[in-house]
């Protein structure tokens, strides 16, 4: 196992006690939920099931024997565990790489608490070197892209690729991000644009930090 990898198994396993027994845990997307989820697994009995944020990790809860129950059905969301590509020790994040953006900030919501975990090469001071994801309705891709330039970005349409929820993901290259609430906010109000891979509006409850030396909590 790669010294990241190792890294996010760390932040994964930390992430355990805060799931309490006989609850719905919500389960984000990514390579560090996937050592999540395999963490779980061996604890699937003490819980009530799984809310998903993509059918990636719908498809491995299920093959892990976890329950997965829709969010509107699952009642209160105690916690809901996710990664991120990248973090600040303010608990403001990007989120998207994996395209799951819009659920993921659902998930987030309707949780009491989120947990978030990263191995350390995910902890910035600024955000924005990696490429910030914009969940885009197909027929406004050309007037949000334009919408997204006039931001100071240069915006790239995800090729070959479509959501769960059937739209197109514009990547924006380029942006220097000051004040993440205020940008989320803004690119929220672009017409045709489902979602912004910004957590910053509502960062992070807890992030989980993998390190080579074990975990830190901000």
């Amino acid at each position: 196992m790669s010294t990241a990898d190792e890294n996010k198994r760390r932040a994964a396993q930390a992430a355990l006690p805060y799931v309490r027994d006989a609850t719905c845990v919500g389960v984000g997307t990514g390579s560090t939920v996937n050592f999540f989820i395999a963490e779980l697994a061996a604890q699937r009995d003490r819980i009530r099931g799984a809310v998903s944020s993509s059918n990636a990790t719908t498809a491995l809860l299920r093959a892990a024997g976890i329950d997965v129950i829709e969010l509107n059905d699952a009642g209160p969301v105690e916690v809901y565990v996710d990664g991120a590509d990248e973090a600040t020790r303010r608990r403001e994040l990007i989120k998207g790489g994996g395209g799951a953006l819009t659920r993921e900030k659902i998930v987030a919501a309707a949780a009491r608490r989120f947990v978030c975990i990263v191995d350390e090469g995910k902890l910035v001071d600024r955000l924005g070197k990696f490429p910030l994801p914009v969940e885009v309705i197909p027929m406004a891709r050309s007037y949000v892209t334009r919408e997204l330039g006039g931001l100071g970005g240069r915006p790239v349409e995800r090729r070959g690729f479509t959501t769960d929820n059937g739209n197109v993901i514009l990547d924006v290259h380029g942006l220097k991000i000051g004040d993440a609430a205020a940008l989320e906010r803004r690119i929220d109000t672009i017409a045709g644009v489902v979602t912004v891979g910004l957590f910053a509006v509502r960062p992070a409850d807890v992030l989980l930090i993998g390190t080579s030396t074990g975990v830190e909590t901000l």
